[in-house]
């Protein structure tokens, strides 16, 4: 089994900036892909970012250029950073990972509050 757990999660004000982090513990040998999802109240959760083992990327329309994801294999960690907040960034963020060896399994983290807001 994997666990993800995340952190950095915080209040900020439009136009700063903010990292999260994720950390994976257990069965870290089988983790493929890693992720970031967000959901905000009353919205479907939606794919963020993600980065395969070999450091390929992805990001969505909306963070395009304002989220930078990151991941160090040697510590399990995925980070993503983010620039330029604004208030519809406001969500609850997840962290991802898909099993290398099926991606039908895939383990979530809690979850960390993002806040932007004056």
């Amino acid at each position: 089994q994997v666990q993800l757990v995340e952190s950095g999660g915080g209040l900020v004000q439009p136009g700063e900036s903010l990292r999260v982090s994720c950390a994976a513990s257990g069965s870290v040998a089988v983790i493929g892909a890693m992720g970031w999802f967000r959901q905000a109240p009353g919205k479907q959760r939606e794919l963020v970012a993600s980065i395969t083992r070999g450091g390929n990327t992805y990001y969505s329309d909306s963070v395009k250029g304002r989220f930078t994801i990151s991941r160090d294999n040697a510590k399990n960690t995925v980070h993503l950073q983010m620039n330029s907040l604004s208030p519809e960034d406001t969500a609850v963020y997840y962290c991802n990972a898909i099993n290398l060896f099926s991606s039908r399994i895939n383990y979530w983290g809690q979850g960390t509050q993002v806040t932007v807001s004056t």
